[in-house]
């Protein structure tokens, strides 16, 4: 099995045409979906937690980008009032790590990974219904397309920021090739910076 689990396959395939890095970051968050924010802590827990289920290295990149997908599919399932339900969620969840029993008893052990996983299974099954499919099609590769573009129309108001450390959400994904000192300045701190230089101006002596 590989580091992403089987599930993400179409989750991750998302290509989400979100508002790129408008809003910025509060610090102490590594991203903020919409009103939802990711905070440096989650991502750090959530990849050490997947890490030990899954027996293999699950780095912080990883991790922030499908926590980033989650948190937008659970944006779109909220707006476009889609139900899942918990045997739903039980189905998807055993899918995604392949129907593998002993592997999903270590993500049922441990309440960070239950609830990684349950949030990429509800993912998934909000992606499929979208496509007009249904629980019985997350391997149907012509339901979860349609879904896909479904779910690049539903979430193209959903605003994405990144913090700089790890990287730009562009077009969807996780870009961890740009550099922090590349990264757009945040609104907000472009404020402070010209309030701290404005004072350090003031505060000059005059010739």
């Amino acid at each position: 099995m590989s580091t992403r689990l089987r599930a993400l396959g179409a989750v991750a395939a998302i290509v989400l045409l979100t508002g790129g890095c408008a809003a910025g970051t509060h610090p102490g968050a590594a991203a903020v979906v919409g009103t939802t924010e990711i905070s440096i802590g989650d991502v750090d827990k959530t990849s050490q937690a997947v890490s030990t289920a899954l027996g293999q290295n699950y780095n912080t990149a990883a991790a922030l980008s499908d926590l980033v997908n989650n948190a937008i599919l659970g944006q779109v399932k909220q707006d476009k009032s889609i139900s899942v339900t918990p045997a739903e969620t039980a189905t998807a969840a055993k899918s995604a790590v392949g129907d593998d029993e002993a592997t999903f008893q270590k993500f049922q052990s441990d309440t960070v990974t239950r609830d990684f996983l349950n949030e990429v299974a509800t993912a998934a099954v909000v992606t499929v219904k979208l496509g007009g499919g249904t629980i019985k099609d997350l391997q149907d590769q012509a339901k979860l397309q349609q879904g896909l573009l479904a779910v690049k129309d539903a979430s193209k108001d959903i605003k994405v920021s990144v913090a700089p450390r790890f990287g730009q959400w562009t077009d969807g994904k996780l870009d961890t090739s740009v550099s922090g000192s590349l990264s757009v300045e945040s609104d907000q701190t472009a404020a402070k910076r010209k309030a701290a230089a404005d004072a350090a101006q003031q505060a000059q002596p005059q010739g």
